[in-house]
């Protein structure tokens, strides 16, 4: 198993990237292999806000997701995301005996500015390729919420 890390920094406020990350409909604009995903269930009551859960209470919820292999293949399966709104943090994997998890961070760093970390444990090689991949990712996400609106 190996685990792959990489962050940057993004000129919008913490609130504001959080809420865009953790809308499920907008991952496949961030995320460029994911071509689609659909929820399998509907949505939690624990989704209704804050006040419906606990507190540090994930919003668990099963999709299926559909992505785009390296070699252009196109794979679906079935996955887990849970949002933890107190603390900014999307956490996802898939089911199976290859442990693919992640999450994804948002943390203040100053008015207007935050600090997003990606984080990812897979199997998969190559290595370098993967880390190239989450570069690539933040960048995507960094220039189209930074982007003024027209």
């Amino acid at each position: 198993m190996a685990h792959h890390e990489a962050w940057t920094t993004v000129d919008v406020a913490p609130n504001i990237l959080f809420e865009h990350l953790s809308d499920l409909d907008r991952l496949p604009q961030y995320l460029p292999r994911l071509t689609g995903i659909h929820r399998v269930a509907p949505r939690p009551a624990e989704a209704q806000g804050m006040e419906a859960r606990r507190p540090l209470q994930p919003v668990h919820e099963e999709v299926e997701v559909t992505a785009e292999l390296a070699e252009g293949q196109s794979v679906r399966g079935e996955a887990w995301i849970d949002v933890i709104e107190e603390q900014r943090r999307l956490r996802w994997g898939a089911p199976g005996d290859h442990d693919y998890h992640g999450e994804l961070d948002v943390e203040f760093v100053a008015d207007g500015t935050s600090r997003l970390t990606v984080r990812l444990d897979t199997e998969h090689a190559p290595y370098a390729e993967i880390d190239e991949e989450l570069g690539r990712v933040l960048e995507r996400i960094k220039s189209a919420l930074e982007r003024p609106s027209a």
